[in-house]
């Protein structure tokens, strides 16, 4: 018999969500929780759930270290975030700390269990490339309260050092010559750089290093 746990503080989402699950196949346990601090204690005295369904936008604390406690303390529970924060760096940053899936609010029901399924099966989801929102179209997320690693929304060392003189305000000639490299290769490193973020412009890009709280301290 299956058991989950769903963590999700507004009450409208949270039933329908256990209502759906319950659909899963016959016998299937959904127990639900409002915020993280009963799911820590629900799941302090059961641990044999099978999956954990986390939002990430969760009231008292940042949704990724939530998220990260839970895969530290329970390392052998495979969690799930169900979000309405589906652009790229948040999926990216979201199975870099160990999510088993990013499952977005969007989808209808009949996906969002499929993609249940397929966690459950022991398979890492991730929405396809044309699900995930560019940072423009993204609904607003909350700032991170932790400083997030460049490694930690997919860019490489290379690439978070061209974001990092971009910051700073130079030119693609002047990150060329400050690296050593072609104005041509920047470039595309530039476009990488966007295509990790979801992003099209520069602006964008900052945007988008403020949003996350990117630290680059270790960059150079």
């Amino acid at each position: 018999m299956l058991k989950l746990l769903v963590v999700e503080d507004h009450a409208l989402v949270r039933e329908g969500m256990v209502r759906l699950l319950a659909q899963l196949e016959p016998g299937t346990s959904v127990q639900e929780c409002a915020d993280f601090e009963s799911a820590l204690t629900v799941l302090d005295g059961e641990e044999d759930f099978d999956l954990v369904l986390l939002d990430l936008a969760l009231p008292g604390i940042d949704g990724f270290a939530g998220l990260d406690i839970l895969r530290r303390r329970y390392p052998a529970m495979p969690v799930a975030v169900v979000s309405a924060f589906d652009d790229t760096p948040t999926i990216t940053r979201v199975l870099n700390l160990g999510a088993s899936g990013f499952i977005p609010k969007a989808y209808s029901g009949d996906k969002l269990l499929s993609a249940v399924r397929e966690v459950l099966d022991g398979n890492i989801f991730k929405p396809n490339s044309q699900q995930g929102a560019r940072l423009d179209d993204a609904v607003p997320l909350p700032p991170s309260k932790v400083s997030v690693k460049p490694e930690d929304v997919g860019l490489t060392d290379r690439q978070a050092q061209v974001l990092c003189l971009m910051v700073r305000g130079m030119s693609n000639r002047d990150i060329a010559q400050q690296l050593d490299l072609s104005e041509g290769t920047v470039k595309i490193h530039a476009t990488a750089v966007f295509k990790a973020l979801g992003v099209g412009s520069r602006t964008q890009a900052l945007v988008a290093v403020a949003r996350y709280g990117i630290d680059f301290e270790s960059v150079f």
